[in-house]
Parts: structure tokens; sequence; C-alpha cells
């Protein structure tokens, strides 16, 4: 089974069965970002894991095998129009800069890591209107000098 079949099948049965990705990840005891990011095909889970999330949206083996192959890390390379996703280019294009020059003061020459990382998403409540606040938590390489 392919990717996108996996995805598709995994979205049918959350939907069928009124689940959020909080629960999912909650039943399976991953952060529900990663959850969702392995669910739609960016990342892989330990078989252990992949079993506990078929078996609680009653998935046949071959989606659970799926989970847990590595995933080619390909996505459409255009620019999204979904103003949710459409939000992160504009910011990393007027605060890019500004982002990496600021860490670079801090740490030195270097990048913060998608491997070594975690996305965490929470609500902020304000007077004015709900805040979305979302901690983009990744190790620190330093460039090397050979």
């Amino acid at each position: 089974m392919n990717k996108s079949l996996m995805t598709e099948k995994i979205i049918a049965a959350k939907e069928s069965k009124g689940f959020t990705w909080e629960t999912i990840a909650s039943e399976v005891g991953v952060a529900p970002v990663y959850l969702a990011s392995v669910c739609l095909g960016m990342n892989s889970i330990v078989p252990e894991k992949a079993s506990v999330l078929a078996a609680f949206l009653g998935l046949e083996d071959d989606v659970t095998k799926a989970l847990s192959e590595f995933p080619p890390k390909i996505w459409d390379q255009t620019v999204a129009t979904d103003p949710l996703i459409y939000r992160f280019y504009e910011i990393a294009g007027v605060y890019g800069e500004s982002v990496r020059q600021v860490v670079q003061e801090e740490f030195g020459d270097g990048i913060m890591s998608a491997i070594d990382f975690k996305l965490d998403i929470e609500r902020e409540e304000d007077p004015k209107g709900d805040r979305v606040k979302i901690i983009l938590n990744g190790k620190f390489l330093p460039y090397k000098a050979w």
C-alpha cells in the first residue's frame, strides 16, 4: 500500500468515528502534530505504535505496514494557496531572515534541526480573540569547519 492510499483510509476512519488528532494521539502515545504528520504520509512511526493506531481506527495490516515505512518527504513545491498554510510562507518571507540572524547571534553559525524537532500547538485565550500559539523546538546544529 502506498502512503496516499494509507492516508485516505486513515482520514476516512478518523472522520467516520468522529475522532480528533488529539484523541488518536492520546491512544497511540505520541504528540497530535506528529501523529497527523505520520497519518498524512510525511513521517513514519515504529511498528508497535502503528499497530495501536491501526487497531484503534479499525484498519487492516497493510495500513500498519505503510505507517512504519520511511516516507520520501517530497511535497508539492508550489506555494500553497490554503490560507493557513500560506501564512507560513508569509511568515518565512517576512521574518525568516530576522529569525536567522537572531538565532545565529544567540547560537552561532548553524541551523535548527527539523529531525531532532518538536512542534506543539496551543490555544491562548485573549479577550480580543483567541490566539494560535505554535512552538517550534529544534536542536541547534552548528556548521562544521574541516
